[in-house]
């Protein structure tokens, strides 16, 4: 009998153990949840600077609705008392159409050229996966700090 009642203790002690632990990853994992919210995850995977004129760079930023989902951001800065300031921005592609690992692995830049003439042209190209490859390209042209479909 006396088996029995630890047998007895032990299966609801280990319960508790198992509600508490659950209920505390729980709300360990909405706070991340949370947190992944409030501020998306970014990356910058190209930046270039076209003399004193431009910087252009390209921004990864992970979807708050899908884990494997990014966008891409394109801005423009232009150089005004001796700061950069951002005086354009575009998404490249579709809101949350690129997939967050390869945009932000070591070969997530296919192609990304600018040129220092006024219009400036630009053409990126992102890696979709490893097994489907590059984008097609996407054809910009910046002038006076403004971002224009190419």
């Amino acid at each position: 009998m006396e088996l029995l009642r630890n047998h007895r203790t032990r299966r609801a002690a280990t319960a508790g153990v198992t509600l508490l632990l659950a209920g505390v990853l729980g709300t360990a994992g909405a706070t991340a949840s949370n947190a992944r919210t409030a501020a998306p995850q970014t990356q910058q995977i190209a930046s270039s600077v076209l003399g004193s004129d431009y910087k252009i760079t390209l921004t990864a930023l992970r979807s708050t609705q899908d884990e494997y989902a990014a966008s891409v951001r394109l801005q423009v800065y232009t150089h005004d008392s001796g700061k950069w300031k951002e005086s354009d921005r575009v998404t490249v592609g579709e809101v949350d159409g690129w997939f967050w690992y390869p945009l932000t692995g070591s070969h997530a830049v296919c192609e990304f050229s600018t040129a220092s003439t006024e219009p400036a042209p630009l053409a990126v190209s992102l890696m979709i996966t490893p097994s489907i490859g590059c984008s097609q390209p996407a054809h910009y042209v910046v002038k006076q700090g403004r971002v224009y479909a190419g």
